[in-house]
């Protein structure tokens, strides 16, 4: 039975799914336990400060699991984990999954606003989160969270000092694996058609929206991406994108689980530590995003380390521009995948055995081959057919079926046929390729993440002595954009970059809510139908950057 507020498969579709197998009928659980059952000798996990058998993950897993039970948290409650790329993100998802509770995934970023909007949306009842992670402290979060949202029944602190909150460690210190806990745990089943995990999604209109995934069409997406790509037990996959992304889900916990392959999971962004990990690791395989691709083939120190075990790097979040994949090859010497997806399920790739050309312009095409993808006129619905630009959207075994409590965006997010309109705009060739040629969401991709536009044109606004403001995005060579909001202020001031983010982080705006530039501008230009002409804005600030 769905739980309420999530949009099922129709019938007909999920019975054929179903019947030509293109769903495994698995659980991340059964994928979990399946994994740790075969190589139990064999090194499963590493963060640098953990390392992990398979069958020390299971032990770990199946403590956490236990005591989670023991907490009182039940079958479909939602567990939000908020962890940064540590070995205990591991141990907290298959966790819950293992006891049919959901994962609700947070981006470590995330601050007061977005999480209190995630928890209003998926009614969360237990929290997993560090205390303090690099330079930021979490306590005064975890109680500004608690204070508006009366529900959290459990607070999980990792790698705590404080005794303030229960500890993760010490929940699985506390554990014992015997017959009779072994058994509660047996009887927690999930269904494989039911939500296995919630994420965020950046947002497009306003605040993030919640993308429930079910078992089957996720873990669809990790089998097709794990056979196009060719990845198998003998690779060891690494991961730099945090876990709560698709990309870190999809590419690294469900890569390496699927294969039963090694897992890196890389906690630093500073190219000596990510080139570190990947040589004394002996890493094949990174999931990632262009920018800090680029930070590592343009590391001035790159020959000072042995970085020929790397067979393929996954990027995607972004535009791969030809000039960084050719250095890949120049200078790494291994096969760049260049990919389009997003945490609803599209999801496509270049394979090992395309040529350059293609890789250098296009992103691929879908990985589960049973997934229907056109183009279509945004306006009519009319299919364009192939090499005609239009709106790309999406239909079948791993693409979702509608966010998660929000029936109005669906309404509008759906074709009549069902299929997900991605927003982009893209061509489509005889071989089934494609290539992004735009976009129609009105968001901002700064390093891979999703920003959203109207969302920190609401949150300017809301400043006294704004008259009005556009946010658009800015080119920059390493991350691709960064955000510019062009203001209209009241008579007499001058907006500063410092006084605008001072404002948005005093309204409890997060890192991906803060612009990082800012335009005065008397009036915005306007389309023929009254709108904002954000085109003549970005082409504004691209003249702006280029002249320096």
């Amino acid at each position: 039975m769905a739980i309420e507020g999530f949009t099922p498969y129709r019938k007909e579709e999920a019975e054929e799914y179903d019947r030509n197998r293109w769903w495994l009928g698995m659980t991340w659980g059964m994928l979990f336990d399946k994994a740790t059952d075969v190589y139990p000798w064999k090194e499963a996990l590493t963060d640098g400060v953990n390392r992990d058998t398979y069958r020390q993950l299971r032990e770990k897993v199946d403590k956490l699991a236990i005591a989670l039970i023991n907490l009182g948290i039940k079958p479909a409650e939602r567990v939000m984990v908020q962890a940064p790329n540590w070995s205990e993100f591991i141990y907290a998802f298959y966790a819950v999954q293992k006891i049919a509770a959901i994962p609700v995934l947070l981006i470590p970023r995330q601050s007061h606003n977005e999480i209190i909007h995630m928890c209003n949306i998926t009614d969360p009842i237990a929290w997993i989160i560090p205390e303090r992670h690099g330079r930021t402290d979490y306590l005064p979060l975890i109680e500004s969270v608690q204070t508006e949202y009366k529900k959290l029944r459990n607070i999980i602190t990792v790698r705590a000092e404080s005794d303030k909150y229960t500890k993760l460690e010490r929940l699985i210190e506390d554990t014992e694996l015997n017959e009779e806990n072994l058994r509660k745990l047996r009887e927690r089943r999930a269904d494989p058609n039911e939500v296995a995990q919630i994420l965020p999604t950046g947002g497009t209109t306003g605040m993030p929206k919640a993308v429930a995934r079910a078992h089957n069409p996720y873990l669809c997406n990790v089998e097709y991406h794990v056979r196009a790509l060719e990845i198998t037990s003998d690779d060891v996959v690494m991961t730099i994108a945090p876990m709560s992304h698709a990309q870190g889900l999809l590419c690294g916990i469900g890569h390496s689980m699927f294969a039963m392959a090694k897992f890196v999971l890389c906690d630093s962004t500073k190219p000596d530590d990510m080139c570190r990990m990947i040589q004394e690791e002996k890493v094949t395989s990174i999931g990632t995003v262009p920018t800090l691709v680029d930070r590592i083939v343009n590391y001035e120190k790159i020959g000072d380390y042995d970085l020929s075990s790397l067979k393929h790097i996954m990027a995607g979040g972004a535009m791969s521009t030809p000039d960084l994949i050719e250095k890949v090859y120049a200078r790494l010497g291994c096969r760049y995948v260049n990919e389009f997806g997003s945490s609803e399920g599209t999801h496509c790739s270049t394979r090992a055995n395309d040529d350059l050309d293609t890789i250098l312009h296009k992103v691929g095409k879908p990985c589960c081959p049973y997934d229907r993808y056109k183009v279509i006129n945004p306006a009519t619905g009319k299919d364009l057919g192939l090499n005609v630009e239009g709106e790309l959207v999406a239909k079948g075994p791993s693409v979702f079926t509608g966010y998660f409590r929000s029936p109005e965006i669906n309404e509008e997010i759906f074709t009549g046929d069902g299929f997900f309109r991605t927003g982009d705009l893209a061509k489509i060739d005889e071989g089934g390729y494609i290539t992004i040629t735009g976009r129609i969401k009105d968001i901002i991709i700064r390093g891979g993440e999703n920003l959203s536009a109207p969302e920190m044109e609401e949150l300017i606004k809301s400043h006294e002595k704004v008259r009005d403001a556009a946010v658009v995005g800015m080119p920059d060579r390493l991350l691709g954009e960064r955000a510019c909001a062009y203001i209209v202020p009241e008579a007499g001031w001058e907006p500063t970059l410092e006084e605008i983010v001072a404002y948005l982080k005093n309204r409890g705006a997060s890192v991906l809510q803060l612009p990082e530039r800012v335009e005065k501008i008397r009036e915005l230009p306007l389309t023929g139908v009254g709108k904002v002409d954000k085109k003549a804005l970005r082409e504004d600030i691209k003249a702006k950057v280029e002249a320096g």
